[in-house]
């Protein structure tokens, strides 16, 4: 009988690993086509902001940390990526790890006082910083005030692909956004990422285990700030400039809305939520209707009706659990 009972359980998981494995052909198939049926600007903005959820997710969905300040690296990776490739004429691929470094160390920096703090605490301190980061944008010189910095050139990545064809420029996008899900789903599958679920379920009895939590928590914070300054410095190759609605409180707020409307706490969740998001911000921009409010109606109706976000509602559903799917949030 227990042999029967483990032949089914195994054929149950390698259906469900069948079922996955086809979801994430499908949804990599449908975004290699997508330039040929959409819009490649509005493809390659729904991607940045998607790998921007995704890397704030990792600290609020899998550390249990609510960052009010993400902005910082966002926006601070898309004026170092700016400057340095229009002022110091960098090659795009140069100009985008300067600013990925340079989130990561803005990271390490917010993190080292954030982490001391926790709950709402937490989230006040890194609002705070990231609004010192804001007006440092403002009264900075190299990035030119409330302008911005403009016109920045997309150039040739590694020499002779030309980024100014919206065709080569959206597949170097897809593939940066590839590489950085790939780097979230081996970093919260690894021994390291099992902590840090530890710690978000019982940081006490993390602690008591011997762990370091603090220097957890500092290393999650400075990979989710290194991953969201990847996005932040494709998005100002994509279009070509860095502004302080980059570094504003409302981008914050932005990808906030994102994760919790997809799902926290799942790797897919903040893919869906960014796609909506942002679809609703270019669908709705000719709109006499203001978006804030259409969002914001979204928004109440998720939290209402999905209460885990509308992929982790459908994760937990019965119909998601017989395709192999877990919601462990």
């Amino acid at each position: 009988m227990a042999d029967i009972t483990e032949t089914i359980q195994t054929e149950k998981s390698r259906t469900a690993v069948s079922v996955q494995a086809g979801f994430l052909l499908a949804g990599l198939l449908l975004l290699l086509l997508a330039p040929f049926f959409f819009y490649p600007i509005f493809l390659m903005k729904l991607l940045c902001f998607a790998l921007f959820a995704c890397a704030f997710n990792l600290l609020l969905g899998y550390t249990g940390l609510l960052s009010f300040g993400h902005a910082t690296f966002f926006g601070g990776a898309a004026y170092f990526t700016a400057y340095t490739v229009k002022a110091w004429g960098l090659p795009p691929e140069l100009g985008i790890l300067i600013g990925v470094v340079g989130a990561a160390f803005l990271g390490l920096v917010m993190g080292f006082f954030a982490i001391r703090r926790q709950g709402i605490y937490f989230a006040m301190i890194t609002l705070a910083l990231s609004q010192m980061f804001f007006f440092f944008c403002l009264q900075a010189e190299f990035t030119e005030g409330e302008d911005g910095i403009q016109s920045v050139p997309r150039g040739h990545l590694f020499g002779f692909i030309d980024l100014n064809s919206s065709t080569n420029m959206y597949y170097f996008v897809l593939a940066v956004f590839i590489i950085g899900v790939l780097i979230i789903w081996r970093f919260i599958n690894s021994p390291f990422g099992m902590i840090l679920k530890s710690i978000r379920e019982n940081e006490q009895r993390a602690i008591s285990l011997g762990y370091s939590v603090a220097r957890y928590k500092l290393g999650a914070f400075v990979m989710s700030a290194a991953l969201a300054g990847l996005a932040g410095a494709v998005k100002s190759i994509v279009f070509q400039f860095a502004t302080l609605t980059d570094v504003a409180w409302q981008m914050s707020g932005e990808v906030i809305l994102m994760t919790l409307l997809g799902g926290i706490g799942t790797l897919i969740g903040p893919l869906f939520g960014a796609g909506l998001v942002v679809a609703l911000e270019n669908y709705l921009a000719t709109s006499e209707f203001p978006v804030t409010i259409i969002t914001g109606i979204v928004f109440m109706v998720c939290v209402l009706i999905f209460r885990r976000g509308i992929i982790g509602e459908f994760y937990a559903s019965r119909l998601g659990r017989k395709l192999g799917f877990v919601y462990r949030r």
